[in-house]
């Protein structure tokens, strides 16, 4: 008989019960693939910017090009805040307390909005002077700045999305996230048609279409989680609180604050290979920029995998399965290094198609085919250190693997960019980037062949 996804997670969080191999494969894949269509999806909306501005000009798809990691920077400290409240919640359902898990939520909620308006705040007052720190030629100044002023304005729906759709994630519930990502893009397709094309709006038409879009989606999903979920909705609750409580607060700071601390460090690292970039010219700005998006369309499979493993590690770990947490593990990352492997191929063959799909300059295509087939051996890699990560972070423990991406992006990555970019150029960069995450890779899969990261306080349950 085969069980169905609700039907295989109660085996996960049920006392004494056992799982076949067979059950592990079955639950993994349900999970994974609504993620893996739902992170496919995001990349695509972010592809259809870069496509949409790359044919209006090369230099506003530059000015976009140039500010992107600095958005990476801040979008990854809204996902961490958002893993500090979304783990709890699969350990709290896990163990089988979902009014606990409810309560998180609503704490995690109320927190995001004061976060994001903060983190807001940062970026509007920042945007004016990031180009110019960057080193970017004047003439895509203005647009890079206005790109992320609007950027900033929409943090707090990005960061309230990450909340909602992360917690109901790690419920088990993959599914719904998955779907209104998907409908985010299509959104973002009819809003940027609209405001870049119709209005004439250039890069600020862009930015404007993914915030609608953000803000649109927000609303199901904020509304689908309280209302409608069975595990999560807040009709179920006689008394919402939303008031954070210390003890919530700690291990969110716990869990999220390394990975936030690891991202906004290796984003830093990120700003100082694009200033290394900046100043290569227009066509390499470009090409970095546009194959990034298209490496993303094939890595985003492995944060599909990702999710998942984060999804059942976590509750393996609330019901006390150290065990079953390894199981999973291994199972992920056997997956997500496969799936990866072969998207990996793919991007070597088509990279030539890839990139001509989003811009239709003949020297950007050229450069972007061949930094991306530099980086399709670097996928498996990749791959690992992408599953192994969420892992722990399902685990709760953060802090060494975020020690280990920093050491792994600052030692070998940015040290190997300024020894090659200045004879190399772009090349350089890329070939910098694929021998770090090989690196990256080892590493992570040694540190998951331990068991220190599985430890369990509690050891009653088996």
């Amino acid at each position: 008989m085969a069980y169905t996804k609700d039907e295989l997670l109660a085996l996960v969080r049920e006392a004494g019960s056992e799982m076949t191999l067979q059950q592990k494969l079955r639950l993994t894949v349900l999970l994974a693939i609504p993620a893996i269509i739902a992170h496919i999806s995001l990349i695509a909306m972010q592809m259809i910017d870069a496509a949409m501005l790359g044919h209006l000009s090369t230099t506003q798809a530059s000015a976009v090009g140039l500010v992107s990691t600095t958005i990476w920077l801040y979008g990854g400290l809204t996902g961490a805040f958002a893993s500090g409240f979304s783990v709890q919640v699969a350990h709290r359902i896990g163990a089988g307390d979902n009014k606990g898990a409810r309560s998180v939520i609503r704490q995690g909620l109320f927190s995001g909005l004061i976060f994001a308006s903060l983190l807001g705040l940062s970026g509007i007052i920042i945007a004016p002077h990031l180009p110019h720190w960057l080193g970017a030629q004047e003439v895509i100044c203005h647009d890079a700045t206005r790109y992320f002023t609007i950027f900033s304005y929409g943090l707090p729906f990005v960061t309230i999305n990450n909340v909602a759709a992360g917690c109901l994630r790690c419920s088990g519930n993959i599914k719904v996230p998955s779907i209104l990502m998907v409908i985010m893009c299509c959104l973002d397709v009819f809003f940027n048609y609209v405001f870049i094309y119709r209005m004439d709006m250039g890069t600020d038409g862009a930015a404007l279409g993914t915030l609608v879009a953000y803000a649109i989606i927000v609303i199901f999903m904020v509304g689908y989680m309280t209302l409608k979920d069975k595990l999560l909705n807040f009709r179920q609750d006689d008394r919402l609180d939303f008031i954070p409580k210390l003890k919530i607060l700690k291990k969110t700071c716990r869990i999220g604050l390394p990975i936030g601390l690891e991202r906004s460090i290796m984003c830093t690292a990120q700003i100082t290979i694009s200033s290394i970039i900046a100043p290569l010219g227009s066509i390499a700005i470009a090409a970095n920029s546009f194959a990034i998006n298209v490496e993303s369309l094939c890595y985003m499979p492995g944060y599909g995998v990702a999710e998942a493993s984060t999804t059942l590690v976590g509750q393996s770990k609330g019901a006390s399965k150290r065990n079953l947490m390894h199981s999973f593990a291994w199972i992920c990352m056997a997956l997500g290094v496969g799936i990866m492997a072969i998207m990996g191929l793919i991007m070597w063959v088509f990279a030539p198609e890839m990139m001509s799909l989003i811009s239709p300059d003949k020297s950007v295509i050229d450069l972007g085919t061949e930094i991306l087939r530099i980086e399709a051996w670097a996928e498996p890699g990749f791959a690992a250190a992408i599953v192994a990560m969420s892992v722990f972070v399902g685990a709760g423990k953060t802090l060494i693997p975020s020690l280990m991406n920093l050491g792994s992006i600052w030692i070998v990555r940015v040290s190997l960019t300024l020894l090659l970019a200045p004879t190399m150029g772009l090349r350089g960069v890329w070939i910098a980037m694929a021998i770090e995450l090989c690196f990256r890779g080892i590493i992570f899969t040694a540190r998951l062949c331990t068991r220190k990261w599985s430890f369990i306080k509690d050891r009653s349950k088996k």
